[in-house]
């Protein structure tokens, strides 16, 4: 798919090589991802990562290694960088490397082609039986349960958070999965959003179009703060009720308030990084 116009870089090449997926003799694992389309992606989105926009990344050793997990963090304004940038830690930054599988608003499938590019990079809308499988499997699944409203939030709010879905929760009770909660900071200057046409997404099928200062949906280079929490480990079945999963959510939402709040100070020097508690 990628074939004819994205080059490879080696050393990303060897990353993908590395990753603990059961590829066939096609280049296919399991779940439809195409590894060759995967290399291609990752060494073109490696150069923006690496270059355009700087990453200071905390606490990497407190995502699982190997094995099951919910990566779970904020939105932090306009757009989904905080999901690039954390597909970029993990797939180029972490040791050994790990490929999250994002799950995403089923509004990405109003795009042409998006649909097959997703699968063919492991990702995939919020659809609750695939998550199962795939942490069943031993798979990473980033999620972030405030949703579009997440993205919507204007730069003023960049780093405040919203109303979380319960959703993730209840998958990782089924699954037996830890939480691994992330505070991302920086977005709302990458991209600073002044206002949502509403209106006007609805015509090209999104929830909104955002509007930032500069008119152009185009973020400037920017420095950002991504910090991993120790995982949260909570039982269940995913059965419970609302209220019991709704407060096993509010303590996940307040780790990752509180990793905001880290990373805010750490951005103004109000903190180094040996004062962090991750």
């Amino acid at each position: 798919m990628l074939d004819n116009f994205l080059p490879v870089d080696p050393e990303v090449a060897a990353r993908i090589e590395a990753l603990d997926l059961q590829f066939n003799k096609f280049g296919i694992d399991p779940y439809g991802i195409d590894k060759n389309d995967l290399t291609r992606f990752v060494s073109a989105f490696a150069w923006i990562y690496r270059y355009y926009f700087k990453v200071d990344i905390y606490g990497l050793d407190n995502v699982p290694s190997r094995g099951r997990a919910v990566l779970v963090g904020n939105h932090s304004g306009g757009v989904a960088i905080d999901g690039a940038m954390v597909m970029g830690s993990m797939l180029l930054d972490a040791e050994p490397p790990r490929l999250p599988h994002a799950m995403l608003d089923k509004f990405i499938h109003q795009f042409p082609g998006a649909s097959q590019f997703m699968s063919r990079t492991g990702q995939f809308t919020g659809n609750p039986d695939q998550a199962k499988r795939l942490l069943n499997a031993g798979r990473l699944i980033l999620a972030f349960p405030e949703g579009a409203r997440g993205t919507a939030k204007l730069a003023k709010d960049a780093d405040s958070l919203v109303g979380f879905g319960t959703g993730f929760m209840r998958l990782a009770l089924e699954t037996h999965s830890p939480v691994v909660p992330f505070g991302f900071v920086g977005g709302g200057d990458a991209l600073p959003t002044v206002a949502n046409l509403k209106r006007l997404g609805r015509l090209f099928g999104v929830p909104y179009i955002p509007v930032t200062k500069w008119g152009l949906l185009i973020p400037k280079p920017t420095r950002f703060q991504l910090l991993y929490g120790k995982p949260m480990f909570f039982e269940g079945t995913g059965h419970e009720r609302d209220e019991a999963v709704g407060a096993m959510v509010e303590q996940v939402k307040q780790r990752i308030a509180d990793l905001i709040r880290q990373g805010r100070q750490l951005r103004t020097k109000e903190i180094s990084e040996e004062d962090l508690v991750l």
